[in-house]
């Protein structure tokens, strides 16, 4: 006759095993799927590619004032986001795309196995010493407002986020992402970097900072019409629901 405790230990330790097994199982989807090549942050170049690629076959994106990006060195575009839309995700793709260097972006949880994934195409932790030191090595780097049901106007910016910016003295530029609801046209409009008119020291800086992106992406949503915007779920049967159950 077996064992009772032992049966009872491997019903519970099941869920664990399971879990271990899924994870080691789309880390090595991930590596076949990508090249198996990262960089120092961990960003598969090929996966990137593969990825904008996958995007196009959704979105058809337009990407205006590249001009504005420094072509060697780091720099911080900050642009809105609308919920279900992915639009740091599209946007750093896209970015990335036209100017040919990779573009980081802020927001991948520490979680496998999205965690992993994102970091692949570039994702970063949202904390500032990492958002910093990519910066200070050189790095485009791509953050998110906070989302919002329309473009109406710009979420609320984490200012500690831009505090990192602040501190390696990287320039900082304000971005809009918008994309149809039901076409595939979508648009990154980056402009020119936000400068502050006087140099304050300690988290006043950094406030003051996110103020002034927030209004110059507010100004940016207008003049590209905010009301050009849609989610992620727009092409799939049944939208309308979906964007009532997740709004």
């Amino acid at each position: 006759m077996s064992n009772p405790i032992k049966a009872f230990a491997g019903v519970v330790t099941l869920p664990a095993r399971a879990a271990g097994a899924t994870a080691a199982g789309t880390a090595r989807t991930l590596r076949d799927w990508s090249g198996g090549d990262v960089d120092d942050w961990g960003c598969d170049t090929q996966a990137v590619t593969r990825a904008f690629a996958a995007s196009r076959l959704r979105w058809d994106v337009a990407v205006g004032g590249t001009e504005h990006l420094p072509r060697r060195g780091g720099a911080l575009i900050v642009t809105n986001a609308r919920r279900l839309s992915l639009a740091p995700l599209l946007a750093a793709l896209a970015i990335g795309d036209a100017v040919g260097r990779p573009v980081r972006f802020v927001g991948r949880p520490d979680i496998a196995p999205i965690g992993p994934m994102l970091q692949r195409l570039g994702g970063l932790l949202p904390i500032a010493d990492e958002l910093e030191g990519a910066l200070h090595a050189g790095e485009l780097v791509l953050l998110g407002a906070a989302h919002r049901r329309d473009n109406a106007r710009t979420g609320e910016i984490d200012h500690a986020l831009i505090g990192a910016a602040v501190a390696a003295r990287a320039r900082v530029l304000p971005a809009v992402t918008l994309s149809a609801p039901l076409g595939r046209a979508a648009r990154v409009e980056i402009g020119a970097p936000v400068t502050r008119s006087r140099i304050r020291r300690g988290p006043l800086a950094e406030l003051e900072l996110a103020d002034a992106l927030q209004r110059r992406i507010d100004e940016l949503l207008v003049e590209c019409g905010g009301s050009f915007a849609g989610t992620l779920f727009d092409w799939l049967p049944g939208a309308g629901v979906l964007r009532g159950v997740f709004a």
